[in-house]
């Protein structure tokens, strides 16, 4: 979750946003909600509104990188095809690297997951710029990062996750396009038909089914809109989606992406998150191997 900066921080950093003209002494800030690694704030001085998103330091993740330079380069790469807020300013502080980036009017995505299925489309129609990671690629990509994410994990959890491995086996796809890389329904912002993606630092390029199974992973729905998606809603993202190879793909992927996500919740866990429990039951019954009270009982 987000540490608070204390008051005089956070004066210090509205002096440093202000000085480079993108705000007046007057302008209030309002801390946004979302966000589970940096800290996000409404800046409105008059009409203006802008983000000022303050990154923190020395954060690791194993699934989803904090890269600020990278958030930079996605925003820079998508100004002309809005699918992102437009980039604004950036700049180093004693507190952090901060990226000022535009104020998208609308609310966090909620329901229909139709239009997030065309955004993402749109999204992966695009070439990424240079210099973006490179995510797993296939089946056995994926067990490997799976295994990363469990040795970072208690013995005994990590034993049973590995008892619930899948076996398919599904080869590397050649070509790639740019991805979000943490598409979840709290980094999807709009109204109507129009919806586009913050929160860029952890873009990539690779197989769009990264894409497409973090933002139809249970425990990312659990996290970010408080219940997984529906059978019909998950149709019906697959319908508007609309590229049957990338479905094919997918489906034949999906229970690596749940078993991969399933050991990033037990590795939430192990570091205290009271919600991963949760989460990792979720993922652990879409990969249908246990009833709900034999997994608790292993996490306990």
């Amino acid at each position: 979750m987000q540490a608070t900066l204390s008051d005089h921080a956070l004066d210090e950093l509205a002096k440093l946003v202000a000085a480079r003209g993108l705000s007046g002494d007057t302008a209030r800030w309002v801390m946004l909600d979302g966000g589970r690694t940096n800290k996000t704030w409404r800046v409105t001085d008059g009409a203006r509104q802008i983000v000022a998103k303050l990154f923190a330091q020395n954060s690791q993740n194993p699934l989803f990188p904090n890269d600020p330079a990278n958030e930079i380069r996605a925003l820079r790469h998508l100004e002309p095809h809005n699918l992102a807020p437009r980039l604004v300013d950036h700049f180093a502080t004693p507190f952090g690297q901060c990226v000022i980036y535009e104020h998208l009017k609308g609310e966090t995505w909620k329901n229909n997951p139709s239009p997030v299925a065309r955004l993402l489309k749109r999204l992966h129609r695009l070439d990424a710029p240079e210099g973006l990671r490179t995510p797993p690629n296939g089946s056995r990509a994926l067990q490997r990062q799976g295994e990363m994410i469990l040795d970072l994990c208690p013995k005994p959890l990590a034993d049973w996750a590995r008892t619930l491995m899948p076996v398919v086996v599904v080869p590397p796809v050649g070509a790639s396009c740019m991805l979000h890389g943490d598409p979840v329904a709290g980094n999807i912002i709009g109204a109507g038909r129009d919806w586009r993606l913050i929160d860029w630092q952890c873009p990539a390029t690779g197989d769009p089914c990264e894409d497409i199974a973090i933002f139809l992973s249970p425990a990312m729905q659990l996290a970010y809109r408080g219940t997984s998606l529906s059978v019909a809603e998950e149709a019906a993202f697959l319908g508007a989606y609309d590229d049957a190879k990338v479905m094919e793909r997918y489906t034949n992927l999906a229970p690596w992406y749940h078993w991969r996500m399933m050991a990033y919740c037990l590795w939430q866990h192990a570091k205290g998150d009271s919600q991963a429990e949760t989460r990792t039951i979720a993922e652990a019954r879409a990969l249908g191997h246990l009833p709900q009270e034999s997994i608790a009982s292993v996490l306990r």
